[in-house]
């Protein structure tokens, strides 16, 4: 079992996706050229309409194309997500005023009660730390702190 990285950052023409499309919560079609993907493999995807999101699909079953050559159609399970939304934040560190502007995906189908939620876990992703009493730091601050 491997992992094949798909993400926009990479750009390589000969290692590419076509189409990643949901069939149900936490079932996806993705279609793509190169890296020799076998059921097993994880996929790791760009969240569309992100500029940094991923997620990763694990494959279930693979079919390779003849034409056009190395062009591969995979049912993969992932996250499950009804409605799927991306959102932006911020927060500041309450220690040395360090801002962090983040996005975080959240299934929209679950309200906004489901936003904080999301957005602690990605929070805690990207090396911050948050309180119950709301505050935040950054990774050099929660490391300084006793």
């Amino acid at each position: 079992m491997a992992e094949h990285d798909f993400r926009y950052t990479l750009l390589n023409p000969a290692h590419t996706l076509s189409e990643c499309r949901a069939l149900a919560p936490g079932r996806y079609q993705v279609t793509g050229t190169g890296g020799s993907i076998l059921a097993g493999d994880t996929l790791l995807v760009t969240l569309k309409g992100s500029r940094e999101l991923s997620q990763r699909l694990t494959v279930e079953k693979v079919r390779h194309l003849i034409n056009p050559p190395g062009q591969w159609l995979a049912v993969a399970d992932g996250p499950v997500f009804r409605e799927l939304a991306i959102l932006n934040w911020q927060v500041d560190c309450d220690s040395c005023g360090k801002r962090l502007d983040f996005e975080f995906a959240v299934d929209a189908a679950l309200g906004e009660a489901a936003r904080k939620p999301a957005a602690e876990a990605r929070i805690a992703e990207l090396g911050w730390s948050s309180t119950a009493s709301g505050k935040h730091l950054c990774g050099k601050c929660r490391t300084l702190q006793p």
